[in-house]
């Protein structure tokens, strides 16, 4: 259920960086996570932005209907928070360049963001669901990622380049959608460590919908099971 002009303070954006319980790719980024330096994109409540009156922890896919080979569980907010950031490739403590590429600032707890994980243990990718309050229209995050298509990530003398490349949307019965392609690789090539991944995102109301497919390397991305994850969330969100 969705009430018009709610004045509740919804979170920022993204942040945060990565540890997942049972995803090997989130244990090799969880060393990454602190505060990321520069100016987030501010995304409190905006004039007419209606609010999703359930809370996200209820709104987020069971672990029991993630696809067929995927085992999944729900993080608690910390292990949220270290995730988060796999899916910006932007860990806390990092500079990033160009300015204005700094993902959106991101608040945690279960009304703010909600996370779940499921890990193909044969392969050891990992299909993320992600949900977010936010008082932005999708379009805003779209406009950012249209002048970052390109960032340089610096933390510790250590630098990791993201490239996104925007894709043909979804479609499906959200406000927005948006589909990207994104890699993290190491500024010096190293094998196996280059993370991949495939993102579907909607937003119904106040609440931002994140699938992410992710793995390491240039594996073929499991969408049939993407689109089943994103079908599934976008599903629950809107029937509230």
């Amino acid at each position: 259920m969705t009430v018009p002009n709610s004045t509740r303070k919804g979170p920022r954006g993204f942040g945060v960086s990565g540890l997942v319980p049972l995803a090997a790719s989130a244990a090799l980024l969880a060393g990454c996570a602190s505060t990321v330096t520069g100016h987030p994109v501010a995304s409190g409540p905006s004039v007419g932005t209606r609010h999703v009156t359930a809370q996200l922890s209820t709104l987020l896919p069971d672990p029991a209907r993630f696809p067929a080979g995927y085992e999944a569980v729900v993080l608690p907010p910390e292990a949220a928070a270290q995730a988060a950031a796999d899916l910006t490739g932007v860990g806390r403590g990092a500079k990033v360049q160009p300015d204005g590429c700094v993902p959106p600032a991101q608040q945690f707890g279960p009304n703010q963001t909600a996370v779940a994980v499921g890990t193909d243990n044969e392969t050891r990718a990992t299909m993320t669901a992600e949900l977010t309050r936010t008082g932005q229209p999708l379009s805003v995050l779209r406009d950012q990622l249209k002048r970052c298509q390109q960032v340089h990530v610096n933390r510790a003398g250590a630098t990791t380049i993201v490239t996104t490349e925007l894709q043909a949307p979804p479609t499906i019965d959200a406000d927005d959608t948006l589909a990207l392609r994104r890699t993290v690789a190491p500024q010096v090539s190293a094998a196996g460590l280059t993370q991949s991944m495939q993102t579907l995102t909607g937003q119904i109301a106040d609440v931002r919908i994140t699938v992410t497919y992710m793995t390491f390397g240039d594996a073929k991305p499991d969408t049939a099971a993407l689109d089943e994850l994103f079908t599934t969330a976008v599903r629950k969100v809107k029937q509230g």
